[in-house]
């Protein structure tokens, strides 16, 4: 996990270009932008949640408490670095961090149009807990206890 650190106000054009980058190719599929590319990630990196792998950036993973749980908000790789496990080392990155902030549950949803996210939470570990539609996208929930 060597590589991951905290995302700075210096980083967010990476962090937006990252995203959207990771995120273009569902738009046709989903209709719209996906929620990840319209986040306020100045907001998200100022508060912590963000941290970034590669310099230049070109992986980023949003994280934050919520409730009991730890959710991933957004795992994003530059479409050139995919297939590295750059992916993977965000995921167990956030992991760690939730176990070190005491958590014990991780939680993420993701859309049920990207079928390659279907097909990777689950190999991480993570079980489909529901399926419904929330701000007009159908999402998939998961989670992930922690040992």
């Amino acid at each position: 996990m060597t590589g991951i650190r905290k995302a700075g106000p210096e980083d967010l054009d990476a962090v937006r270009d990252v995203i959207d980058a990771a995120f273009a190719g569902y738009v046709p599929l989903i209709g719209r932008r996906p929620a990840p590319m319209e986040a306020d990630h100045e907001a998200a990196i100022a508060r912590g949640e963000v941290v970034v792998s590669g310099d230049p950036v070109i992986g980023v993973a949003v994280g934050r408490p919520d409730g009991d749980a730890w959710m991933i908000e957004t795992v994003a790789v530059a479409p050139e670095a995919a297939g590295r496990g750059i992916g993977r080392a965000l995921v167990e990155w956030c992991e760690a961090e939730a176990r070190r902030r005491g958590f014990g549950m991780m939680v993420l949803y993701t859309n049920a149009k990207m079928a390659a996210n279907l097909a990777v939470w689950p190999r991480l570990g993570y079980v489909e807990v529901a399926r419904r539609v929330e701000d007009g996208f159908d999402r998939v929930f998961y989670e992930k206890r922690l040992e």
